[in-house]
Order: C-alpha cells, then structure tokens, then sequence
C-alpha cells in the first residue's frame, strides 16, 4: 500500500512539472528561503505585473539593495547572495517583466532601454525609502539594464553595482561570436544542450543546479517553448542598435558605482571590467578567481564583501 502510494506521489510530481517546468523552481525557492525572512509579493508597476521578494534589515535606516537578475535568469539566482548579505540591507528582488513568474506581454520590448525604464518605476514605487539609499545591482543582461538605468535616472539611484555586465565590446570569446551571428549560445532543446548551458554559465560543479533526471524532460520542454522570446531579447540586447548602449551611457554615470567581474567567466569575457572601467573611472573594481558567470551564486560571500565596500567607500564622480 505504502508504494503504491508513492508511485501515486511521484506520477502527480511529474504530471505538475510536466504543466508547470517552473514549479521545480518555486519550490526550490520556497526551501532556500526557508528562515530567510524573504516574501514574496506582487505590485502593478509600468503596465506589467511584477512578482518579487522583499526582506526588511536590521536597521530601519539601512541602504536598500534592488537586485536585477539576467537573461534566462530570475530572482531566484540572487538567494545565494541574499543569505551572504544577512540582514544588514532591505533587500528588493525582482523577476524581471517578460521573465519567469513576472508578467509578459506579447509584442513588447524586452531591450535594455525599455527595462531600464520599468526598472526605474519599479524602484520609485517598490524600492525607494525615505532617509536611506537605494542601491542598484544587476548581474549580466541585468547589469546593462543597471548601467542605462542609473545613468538616466540619478534622483532614483544613489549607487550602482554592475556584475558580469553585458552590453559592451568585450574581447572576442565563443559565446560572444555565436550571439553576434545570430545565434542564442543559451538555447536548450535537449538534455545535452541544457547540460551545455548550464556548464557554460557556471564553473564550480557544487553551485551548479541539481535538476532530476525524470524532470529534464520538462524543463526542456519549457525552455523551447521560451526560445522565441529568448532570440526576441537577445536580437535586442545582443546585436541590435541598442546592444552597446549601457557601456555608452556609463559615462553620464556619476553615482559611487561598483564592477565585479570573474576570470573564468565564459559569457562576458573578464575584459568587460576594464572596458567598463574606461567609463567609470570612480568605480570599484573586482575581478574574481574560480568563478564562473554566475558569481552571484559561486562565489556570494566575495560577491557580499564587494558590495559593503561600495556603500561604505564608494564615491561619486
């Protein structure tokens, strides 16, 4: 009786992820952030509905981190870091509009500089306090949308981070070559091509997500069904008019600003620091070993020390 149970068990897991590939997600969310003191929430902000996690600090007056995840990703990949951070700032994690539990709408712009915008709202409304600051942080496609965001809105956002930044030349690498001609070196339409992706992104095997076996089928089946979208951004922010703009703009940015960037990282090529640098000439630089792109998860304690630095040390222009 009791297997016969468990086969029925594990028969309703499969057909829910089956109908739902980002099921595995939440729920891998929900155990992360067990005893963390993350919430989750829902607000109407520049005509889409976004979903994120908020956490309070210790200190009512502390600085607010408002973290912006990138492409493919979602505010899930910042949980590692939240942990490392503690409860010493309001923490503000967004899905962003087009990805994951956020709203999509058909025939939107998803770019860098229609993001930047949303995520300038969405800060005003969900991330702003009276009497402390607000501190953007965005990690690769993210990153772009933070550098064009401070740069245009400097009332909203008193510092900004940048972490494994797009949205410059950085030297030529394989996935940078592939992007440019066309392609979307992230696509997933089998078990090996989602291995690929997530060896791509990720150097450390023990930070690299742990998907079932019986679930690659669906998680698979998802990522096809988000590959039109996917080229749909990434002709945007790839190899499109507006695929450099963030490293343009940087210049008008005068705020204390911070670039992290890895050695190992075969995404954004460990050039783009000092690229962006040229840009920044206030900013912090980190250039981190044994990390792979997705620092944030990898190497969150580095990650955390980088950005205490920023708040405590950081100057403007």
């Amino acid at each position: 009786m009791l297997v016969l149970t468990m086969a029925w068990l594990l028969l309703a897991g499969v057909l829910l992820v089956l109908r739902d590939p980002f099921l595995l997600v939440r729920l891998e969310c929900l155990r992360q952030r067990r005893g963390s003191g993350l919430q989750r929430r829902q607000a109407q902000v520049a005509g889409h509905t976004w979903t994120y996690l908020v956490r309070a600090a210790a200190d009512p007056a502390a600085p607010t981190l408002l973290l912006v995840h990138g492409f493919t990703g979602s505010k899930e990949n910042w949980l590692p870091l939240a942990r490392a951070l503690g409860t010493r700032y309001h923490l503000v994690i967004p899905d962003l509009p087009g990805w994951a539990e956020s709203q999509r709408i058909a025939g939107q712009d998803y770019g860098f500089v229609a993001q930047a915008e949303r995520v300038a709202a969405f800060a005003a409304q969900c991330a702003r306090r009276a009497g402390s600051d607000c501190v953007l942080l965005g990690h690769s496609m993210g990153g772009g949308i933070a550098a064009l965001a401070a740069a245009r809105h400097p009332a909203v956002f008193d510092r900004v981070g940048l972490f494994n930044a797009a949205g410059v030349r950085f030297a030529d690498n394989a996935f940078g070559q592939a992007v440019l001609d066309g392609h979307n070196p992230f696509a997933v339409h089998d078990a090996a091509s989602l291995q690929r992706y997530i060896d791509t992104v990720f150097l450390l095997d023990r930070a690299k997500p742990r998907i079932p076996r019986w679930a690659v089928p669906a998680v698979v089946a998802w990522r096809r069904r988000e590959a039109a979208f996917e080229q749909q951004v990434l002709a945007r922010i790839g190899r499109g008019e507006e695929a450099f703009l963030p490293f343009e703009e940087a210049a008008h940015i005068r705020q204390p600003a911070l670039l992290l960037n890895c050695v190992q990282d075969a995404v954004i090529d460990a050039s783009a620091l000092a690229l962006y640098a040229q840009r920044l000439p206030q900013a912090i630089q980190v250039l981190l070993d044994g990390s792979g792109h997705m620092s944030i998860v990898e190497k969150p304690a580095e990650v955390a020390q980088a950005i205490d630095t920023l708040i405590q040390r950081g100057t403007p222009r």
